[in-house]
């Protein structure tokens, strides 16, 4: 791995703005991937939706999947924004890495593009067939939306995962050769846990964000059994998958202490290889040590390796200038598992009442902690997303190529920048009105579905 280290060093431009092209990428990154939650998880609800009003014809589930594909539509505009930036940015902001290794992961981004261009087609489909295409065929053309958005996402995290655990190439003099790029997507380490990790994640995300709208509704007093139906659908599916996060969550942390032992110290602030290591609940990492957390011993060691006195690396195994900002880390872990734990709390909750009672929670205050466990549910994902990448610091191409030697050299990133805040300020307010003017549409039920037009 040296050798490639020196050839990679070898390409490290003269650049002032290392810091704000990294939080002009983490802009992005925060923005769009919420809405790639519901790219993955939203059409495969609003199908389940649809399929209901064909077995059953009942209006209501008609009128909440074309209300619903409203919301879908103005989604997708809003991630097509968003994922154009992105793109730009890619290339833009870190030139060398894509120069260097865009021959191993561009199978990725062109799947990726494809899939874009395919889920564009067919929402155009599905909205324009909605009263011009029999029941049955419309509901056909929803499929490939949820399959698009499916691979879409499912390339790009195979991207991110190749980033943490690079393979299928080697560097020669600084290029690169042997590339076989199926082995580097999807052979790598990382791809399994993090995909699944993502795809419950959008599940979660997108279920408590759509359940928390309605449960506003709910205390404000509009309760009818369309708002009913609205809250139970996704709550359910959120349901399900919180206490499984959990599960896959235990599963991606013992894949990091195998493969980034470094990043796990970081995420505890373990300054020196332990055996039988502690956690440390909230604090602060300064000194080497962690001040004002609550420690529970042994416990890293039982989470990691599931061995009470296991052997965890520290971060003296490796030098101050590869470390990753610790408590920039170990905040945004600790956020995300903090606010999981409560979310899964929360599922196990109402399914507990779904399943003894056949009833939804009458509890004011199960609404209440519902409200926000949308909003919650966004922090989590994002601050996962911040564990994920920042965890891996100071590399873009795990123990290959850093990030400093990666970005541009060129100037004007200030500007560029401040016009990229704009941007999303002025793309946040446009969505908000747009789902705001939705949200006060009157409810006008859709006719019940005959016999004669199922087919």
């Amino acid at each position: 791995m040296a050798p490639q280290r020196s050839a990679a060093a070898a390409m490290t431009p003269d650049q002032n703005y290392l810091l704000e092209a990294r939080q002009m990428q983490a802009l992005s990154f925060s923005v769009h991937i919420p809405l790639v939650c519901f790219g993955i998880a939203f059409p495969t609800l609003l199908l389940f939706v649809e399929w209901l009003y064909l077995r059953s014809g009942d209006p209501l589930y008609r009128t909440l999947a074309r209300r619903w594909t409203n919301v879908m539509v103005a989604l997708f505009a809003a991630g097509v924004v968003t994922g154009t930036i992105l793109s730009f940015e890619m290339g833009l902001l870190w030139p060398a890495f894509t120069a260097t290794f865009g021959s191993v992961f561009g199978l990725g981004f062109a799947v990726e593009g494809f899939s874009f261009f395919l889920e564009a087609i067919f929402i155009g489909i599905y909205v324009y067939g909605w009263n011009r295409l029999s029941p049955r065929l419309h509901f056909a053309t929803g499929i490939p939306i949820a399959l698009a958005g499916f691979t879409g996402s499912l390339m790009v995290i195979s991207v991110n995962g190749w980033m943490n655990h690079p393979s299928g190439f080697r560097l020669s003099h600084g290029k690169v050769v042997d590339v076989h790029p199926f082995k580097a997507l999807f052979e790598n380490a990382y791809f399994w846990h993090e995909l699944i990790h993502m795809y419950v994640a959008g599940y979660i995300v997108t279920g408590f964000l759509l359940a928390g709208a309605y449960a506003v509704l709910r205390l404000r007093g509009r309760w009818g059994r369309y708002e009913q139906t609205a809250l139970a659908i996704p709550l359910t599916i959120a349901a399900l998958a919180a206490p499984v996060q959990v599960l896959v969550g235990d599963w991606n942390g013992r894949e990091v202490a195998r493969y980034q032992p470094t990043k796990l110290a970081a995420l505890e602030g373990l300054p020196r290889t332990t055996t039988g290591a502690p956690i440390h609940v909230l604090g602060w990492y300064s000194d080497g040590r962690v001040e004002y957390g609550i420690g529970v011993p042994k416990l890293l060691s039982v989470l990691a390796y599931h061995r009470v006195n296991a052997k965890v690396q520290g971060l003296d195994a490796v030098p101050a200038r590869d470390r990753p900002p610790v408590n920039v880390v170990r905040f945004a872990f600790q956020t995300m598992v903090g606010i999981g734990t409560l979310l899964a709390l929360l599922a196990l909750v109402y399914l507990a009442v779904r399943i003894r009672k056949r009833r939804l929670p009458r509890s004011t205050w199960f609404y209440r902690a519902l409200a926000l466990a949308g909003p919650l549910s966004v922090v989590a994902l994002i601050s996962g997303w911040v564990t994920t990448e920042v965890g891996r610091q100071p590399w873009v191409v795990y123990r290959v190529m850093r990030t400093s030697q990666a970005v541009t050299g060129a100037r004007g990133i200030p500007v560029g920048y401040g016009t990229l805040v704009l941007v999303y300020v002025l793309l946040i307010a446009a969505v908000a009105w747009i789902l705001w003017r939705l949200a006060r549409k009157p409810l006008e039920l859709e006719p019940s579905l005959s016999a004669a037009e199922v087919d």
